[in-house]
């Protein structure tokens, strides 16, 4: 009677599970057609006025979405994590890196802000109890050098200054901070509960800077604020959605992994969009950013894991009688 369960449980497994694979593929491709969009909309926009525009362009669409769902308030459970992803990640990171890479060259700000994953990777292990399996430490390690190499060659285009690699990093530490706060949020909200609050605190964050955003609308072409809006409805109100969808569903390090996908992305974006045609040590860095995250996203083969469960076995000896494990048992290890 046990077995029917079991048997429909599986297929929702796996259902879930390509479900949030979609959902992280549509986030790493809409968070890098963000930088596109940021080039046009940053030289007629302040760093505050555009991550305000952006924000507010996202609170309304996901405001409407709530509203047509009939979605209520996060449950108060979740309100601690919201909050802090709002002020870090919505507000604070944005704000920091529009700065930055005012500040520094694209390639530099590339460099500083990837260590976001690992940061994200050991404050999940140390606050989540995150799994730090060694694919998972092999696909980072490839993924980071193939971020060093696309900055390298990115770099020298523009100024640099400690201020501009300061905020980068400060970005970086804001988006991790904000990464691990959420995930226990998504354990008692949906991942559009989480989204809506986190950006309309975000965009409370940022209301400073609304006579800077009136000032700027006022000037800029239609083309920056037309890029602007798109910024909030797809790179944030939809692509922070799916994200959320996605990281209810596994681990922070490993969603965090998966964002180096967004420099390979964005090194083929340029090129198609830009006519930005990148250089070998470019298309090389891309390729080891999707190899990384390949290796991180990847499990042992099943076969593999009883193999080795056998060997253990076998290398122990028979359990004694009873039928218990004996001390020297790999099982007694945990």
């Amino acid at each position: 009677m046990n077995a029917s369960p079991a048997r429909t449980s599986a297929p929702n497994h796996r259902r879930d599970g390509v479900l949030a694979a979609a959902a992280a593929v549509v986030t790493v491709g809409l968070w890098a057609s963000a930088f596109v969009s940021i080039r046009s909309a940053g030289a007629a926009y302040s760093p505050g006025a555009l991550a305000l525009g952006r924000l507010l362009s996202g609170v309304l669409v996901l405001g409407a979405v709530c509203a047509v769902r009939r979605e209520g308030l996060p449950p108060r459970g979740a309100w601690r994590g919201i909050a802090v992803s709002g002020v870090l990640w919505f507000g604070f990171y944005m704000v920091a890196l529009n700065w930055g890479e005012q500040q520094v060259d694209a390639g530099t700000a590339a460099l500083v802000v990837n260590i976001g994953p690992i940061l994200i990777a050991l404050l999940g292990s140390r606050l989540l109890g995150d799994a730090m399996p060694p694919r998972l430490l092999a696909g980072m390690a490839v993924s980071f050098a193939g971020a060093v190499a696309v900055g390298l060659s990115m770099s020298g285009g523009g100024g640099s200054s400690v201020l501009g690699v300061v905020l980068c990093l400060l970005a970086a530490v804001a988006y991790a901070g904000g990464v691990v706060a959420q995930k226990p949020a998504l354990g008692r909200a949906s991942a559009l509960q989480v989204t809506t609050y986190g950006c309309l605190i975000g965009a409370v964050v940022c209301l400073p800077f609304a006579g800077q955003l009136l000032h700027d609308a006022a000037d800029a072409p239609v083309s920056a604020t037309l890029n602007m809006v798109y910024l909030g409805v797809f790179p944030t109100a939809l692509a922070f959605t799916t994200w959320a969808y996605a990281l209810a569903r596994t681990s922070a390090s490993r969603m965090g992994a998966t964002t180096y996908a967004v420099p390979a992305l964005v090194v083929l974006m340029s090129w198609l969009l830009l006519d930005e045609v990148p250089g070998l040590l470019t298309l090389a860095g891309g390729a080891l950013c999707l190899a990384g995250v390949a290796v991180s996203r990847s499990r042992p083969r099943p076969g593999a894991a009883a193999d080795a469960l056998r060997e253990g076995a076998a290398v122990s000896g028979p359990a004694p009688a009873g039928g218990k494990p004996s001390a020297e048992c790999p099982a007694d290890k945990g």
